[in-house]
């Protein structure tokens, strides 16, 4: 009874703490609060214009700066002098590669003839037929006699140098080109000019053999020109002297002054009667020395297939000169391309050239009166000294020496040239 009369009690007191725990967990609710953002404002930027453009699939324009018309045709021609460089050098090697093959292979079918032609009266004598090793040996020496021929006529040690000097200059040409897309102003007459020096190396250094390969036998040395021709006329220039010369231009203009002008004569004159008159002078003698050469070989082997005919039936004769003969046509071979007569000929001619082509230059640099449309003189001068292998001491040295010289009325005994 006690435990049923507490019930209430209990029931009472825990409703109490259960309303006084609601009571106390009873939180407020506050007011609703609306936070807005800034709106930013929209960007004109030529990115945000880049995207919008391609989500709508329309074209861009005026964003990526277009390039000029002269810059996109010196960069065609620089494409092409690119390729040329490679074709020159591909080329280049495998002209090199004829020239030891065809060495060795005639070499060692002359020798062969020639141990087949001295072997054929003993082997004879022991029964074995004779007429085979005769006939052997002429048709090898008939080869050897077809392929010297050949070789002689097209000299490839010499077409290989052609294509090293091509290759050379097409490069250098490529950073002329590159120089003058750096400098962000190319004209007309800049592109022009490029085009010509690429079509003038061209015709200098032909690729093919058929048709239009150079004379590897002239009548005389005429100096390579790999330069498009010069329309200048120099011959005011040459007959007036410093006449030209006034008192404005007394002082340095633009680098130059009348002590380089006359200093620049001077080297022209020793270049033009001492390295270039050399040049071609050795460009001929080894012209003589590579005909000589190219004529008594395919004779020497043609001699040897004659006589080996007749090897075993005139004695020995018949069989000394067919060994003599081949003997010596190796030699003559292994001398003419083993030497490669034909690329020392074409190094002269080229060296020749370049003289000419440094004289060209100078004549057209002081040909031009006013010295405020010239190159720089200082920077001109330095070109000169390092193409001609000098300081710029050594260089105004040689000028008094000619000019000294040419006053007491004898020739300089020094070369301008210390290069090669």
């Amino acid at each position: 009874m006690a435990s049923l009369q507490s019930l209430p009690l209990f029931s009472a007191s825990h409703s109490s703490k259960t309303s006084t725990t609601n009571a106390s967990l009873h939180i407020p609710k506050l007011p609703n609060l609306r936070i807005s953002a800034p709106k930013l404002p929209k960007t004109s930027t030529p990115s945000v214009k880049m995207i919008e453009q391609l989500c709508l699939n329309q074209p861009i324009l005026n964003v990526i700066p277009t390039e000029s018309p002269l810059k996109s045709q010196l960069h065609a021609i620089l494409e092409a002098v690119a390729d040329r460089v490679e074709m020159h050098n591909n080329i280049c090697q495998q002209r090199d590669n004829w020239n030891s093959l065809f060495l060795n292979s005639i070499n060692m079918i002359t020798l062969t003839a020639s141990a087949l032609a001295a072997s054929a009266p003993a082997v004879g004598s022991l029964g074995a037929p004779l007429l085979a090793l005769k006939v052997s040996s002429a048709l090898l020496f008939s080869a050897a006699t077809g392929m010297l021929v050949m070789v002689n006529k097209i000299q490839p040690s010499q077409l290989a140098e052609e294509q090293r000097n091509a290759a050379r200059l097409f490069k250098q040409l490529q950073t002329q080109i590159q120089s003058l897309i750096l400098d962000g102003a190319p004209t007309q007459v800049d592109v022009d000019s490029a085009m010509k020096k690429v079509l003038a190396i061209d015709k200098a250094y032909p690729l093919p053999l058929l048709g239009a390969m150079l004379e590897k036998f002239p009548k005389t040395v005429e100096p390579a020109s790999w330069w498009p021709n010069s329309s200048e006329n120099y011959e005011s220039q040459t007959k007036n002297g410093n006449t030209h010369f006034d008192g404005k231009q007394g002082r340095d203009s633009n680098g130059w002054s009348v002590e380089l002008e006359a200093e620049m004569r001077e080297v022209v004159e020793i270049v033009k009667s001492k390295d270039a008159e050399d040049y071609v002078r050795l460009g001929n003698l080894v012209l003589k020395v590579n005909k000589t050469l190219a004529i008594t070989g395919p004779v020497l082997t043609g001699i040897a297939a004659l006589s080996s005919a007749f090897v075993g039936d005139w004695s020995s004769a018949g069989m000394a000169v067919a060994a003599v003969a081949g003997s010596l046509a190796a030699a003559v071979n292994a001398l003419e391309h083993g030497g490669q007569i034909g690329m020392v000929f074409e190094m002269y001619r080229n060296s020749a050239g370049f003289f000419g082509l440094l004289e060209e230059s100078i004549r057209g640099t002081l040909g031009e009166k006013e010295w405020e449309k010239r190159e720089n003189g200082e920077v001109f001068e330095r070109k000169v000294a390092l193409k001609l292998g000098r300081s710029l001491s050594q260089l105004r040295q040689l000028a008094t020496k000619s000019a000294a010289a040419r006053e007491e009325g004898f020739s300089m005994d020094e070369f301008a040239s210390k290069l090669f």
